[in-house]
């Protein structure tokens, strides 16, 4: 296939895409010798069956197949979803990503935290410093990147309030009334 532009690829399937229920995150297509690539990064708000990609993807598939500019040459096609590293850029990324983790830079400093509720051209975060959780409302042209962070422990329930509470497949909070404290030998045990 003449490698198509992304200009082309997106004018080609914004409205398929869009018509299935999907945002067209990115395209991405590479020239790679005889053997192109394209591929198709898709999302949408209540998150994606990985069972329906292969659909979609025959269905993007036929709408290359149906133009004549894109020849015959062979190519890979790939229609995936956006991985964790992929930088929250747009309103709808912060109200997906609301209760998750997430590293901020802004002009002049960084931050960690939690996403909390998008309030149209704001963003509640709720950090914790010295212990102490607090919120804090970040406009978003202010800023430079955010990125969500991996997790291997639960947020407090305190801080998913905070957040705005649990969001569909967000993990529970930590439910505090069940730590246990291993280090304190019980009453009346030989430890």
């Amino acid at each position: 296939m003449p490698v198509p532009s992304k200009g082309r690829v997106v004018e080609l399937l914004a409205d398929l895409v869009r018509e299935r229920g999907y945002d067209l995150e990115d395209v991405n297509v590479v020239a790679a010798g005889k053997h192109s690539a394209v591929r198709i990064m898709v999302d949408r708000e209540e998150g994606i069956d990985l069972d329906a990609l292969p659909e979609l993807s025959r269905e993007i598939s036929d709408a290359f197949d149906a133009v004549t500019d894109f020849g015959e040459a062979p190519y890979t096609l790939e229609v995936t979803t956006p991985g964790i590293d992929r930088p929250l850029t747009e309103p709808r990324h912060w109200r997906r990503a609301r209760g998750r983790k997430v590293r901020i830079e802004l002009a002049e400093s960084k931050l960690d935290g939690r996403v909390g509720l998008l309030d149209g051209d704001s963003v509640t975060v709720v950090t914790k410093e010295k212990g102490v959780l607090s919120t804090r409302s970040i406009v978003l042209t202010d800023v430079v990147k955010a990125v969500v962070q991996v997790e291997f422990s639960r947020p407090t329930a305190e801080e998913m309030d905070l957040a705005g509470g649990v969001v569909g497949s967000r993990p529970s909070p930590a439910n505090t009334d069940e730590i246990v404290d291993v280090e304190a030998p019980e009453e009346g045990s030989n430890k």
